[in-house]
């Protein structure tokens, strides 16, 4: 058999609209017929396995430890994910409806052009957040070698205190790096597998977890922690935390659509609303009780869950019990890091250069930009300024969300053409490229925020007045942006993207039984190239 000669261009294959790879590849089309495979249980799977991680048990773990009581703490995760859903199930609809990735449907909102500057800042936190994910998982294994073998927590050090790390953990962030990578090559549409996997193992760790704190302090003292804060003071910290919940998935809320475009239809992802708050308000809740605990059972708060598991004995028992618990969490943390980062990045970079980049390429250089390049082990030990302006972006990221949904669903009120998306010249080029109702809106909903933002990187900067904006930045962020490019689009209405109905040719994917019956789909399920000559290039946009 003669191996296929590589190379480093992608296979010239006719993109299903766009007039070269230059602008599309395979990746980038709509999703064919028969990798249409995700089902209502794995959109739950994935949300259940996405909820379970570090951050989000450290994120309501750490409302308790700033001086919220436990009932503030839970309403804080509640709300948030209630509103969170809103942009989850609006922008998943689209990527089940169309089955076009992020990037491309960015170009219908903002412009072909101008849907750079949010697909390029989509890609900096993915990789940004794939270094510090890979880090938790370095953690987590860190954990599992100790178990096993005791005598690994005096590992000698040989790297100077300047760097960051130390040899150990180095050692265990490299395992878990070579330990993910394989993960990177698999396909979206396949990895659903490992979603129903870890939403069943994980669960199971976390009420473990949860019967150890209710075992030890017999359930009530978990409960009865007061609220060390009170009044306005109280009241703004919650508003903090609760910008902290939807911050933590601002820029899934966005790019949503790379997950649920596999999906069969719009039907399969309408659980969206109702998994996403039970099933983070669980893992909170699991979060917050075992986190009052240590501070009955140590004497003071560990948010952090490795951090309660390192202080175990070394019986064999609680050996056995740290390696299952270190396992679970190195398997959420895995599972996480594809879903929210690496996938979302391989799509943002196929967009970016997809001549030579699809979604498995762009995977890989996310997993050595963020991985390596970023030196997350090193931002983390010493830079937490980058930090606060990652943490702070949701400034940007919430406006971005706030334009897509009101353009697909107020202006445009979803008749949009897809071949218009993939063609540079077409109803989405705007003005040059640019929907300058878009950014007239983003400045609207950053500009406020932005003050906030900066004392977020550096308290220094301004007075502590400028928080209170900060605090409510993704309500203001999303609402109002979403308002202003509404009521822009009505006094400047851009009446060539203005369409009678969405042009793409099989909407009604459930009902259909033949595939040689869609116009542009084949007898294998993919999309064919359509003839541009014929009248409806030209009712869907093309110039």
């Amino acid at each position: 058999m003669r191996l296929k000669k590589f190379s480093l261009q992608l296979d010239p294959l006719p993109a299903t609209y766009a007039p070269s790879n230059k602008w599309s590849n395979k990746d980038m089309d709509p999703v064919p017929l028969d990798m249409r495979t995700w089902r209502w249980w794995h959109i739950v799977a994935y949300w259940i396995s996405d909820a379970f991680n570090v951050p989000t048990w450290q994120l309501a773990s750490a409302m308790i430890a700033v001086g919220l009581g436990f009932k503030a703490s839970i309403a804080a995760i509640v709300v948030g994910q209630l509103f969170i859903s809103i942009p989850m199930t609006l922008h998943g609809y689209i990527g089940a409806k169309l089955h076009i990735p992020f990037p491309v449907l960015a170009r219908s909102s903002f412009g072909f052009y101008f849907s750079y500057f949010a697909i390029v800042s989509r890609v900096i936190l993915a990789c940004f957040w794939f270094g510090i994910q890979t880090t938790t998982g370095g953690n987590c294994v860190r954990e599992m070698i100790k178990a096993i073998w005791p005598s690994f927590a005096s590992f000698p050090n040989n790297l100077p205190a300047s760097s960051g790390a130390t040899s150990q953990s180095m050692l265990c962030y490299f395992i878990y790096w070579v330990i993910q990578f394989p993960f990177l090559l698999v396909h979206p549409s396949k990895i659903r597998y490992l979603f129903i996997l870890k939403s069943i193992l994980t669960p199971i760790c976390g009420i473990s977890l949860m019967a150890w704190a209710f075992h030890k302090t017999g359930g009530g003292p978990i409960f009865s922690n007061p609220a060390t804060l009170t009044g306005s003071a109280a009241a703004w910290q919650w508003l903090t935390g609760l910008n902290s919940v939807l911050g933590q998935w601002s820029t899934l809320a966005i790019n949503i659509g790379d997950f649920t475009r596999y999906a069969r239809g719009p039907r399969e992802q309408y659980i969206q609303p109702f998994v996403i708050p039970l099933a983070f308000t669980f893992i909170a809740f699991m979060g917050i009780s075992v986190t009052s605990a240590s501070k009955i059972i140590y004497g003071e708060y560990h948010w952090d869950p490795l951090q309660i598991i390192a202080l175990w004995g070394n019986s064999p028992g609680e050996r056995a019990a740290r390696f299952w618990c270190a396992f679970s969490f190195t398997l959420a943390t895995l599972g996480t890091n594809i879903a929210a980062n690496s996938i979302s990045a391989g799509n943002d970079f196929n967009a970016l250069l997809p001549r030579y980049l699809n979604i498995r390429r762009g995977s890989i250089l996310c997993a050595f930009i963020g991985g390596w390049v970023l030196v997350p082990w090193y931002i983390l030990a010493s830079a937490p300024r980058f930090l606060g302006f990652a943490g702070g972006y949701t400034v940007f990221l919430a406006p971005i969300a706030g334009v897509m949904s009101s353009d697909f669903y107020l202006v445009k009120k979803r008749k949009v053409s897809v071949p218009a998306m993939y063609r540079p010249k077409s109803i989405y080029s705007y003005w040059h490229g640019i929907n300058w109702r878009a950014l007239a809106a983003m400045l609207v909903g950053c500009i406020p925020c932005f003050p906030g933002f900066l004392r977020n990187i550096n308290p220094s900067i301004g007075n502590r007045n400028v928080t209170y904006m900060f605090s409510i930045s993704w309500l203001y962020g999303y609402f109002i942006t979403a308002a202003v490019y509404w009521a822009l689009s009505k006094l400047f209405p851009d009446t060539r993207s203005l369409l009678d109905s969405m042009i793409y040719e099989d909407d009604d994917v459930d009902n259909i039984q033949d595939h040689e019956s869609i116009e542009g789909v084949g007898s294998d399920g993919a999309l064919e190239k359509r003839d541009e000559s014929t009248p409806k290039g030209v009712e869907a946009g093309f110039n």
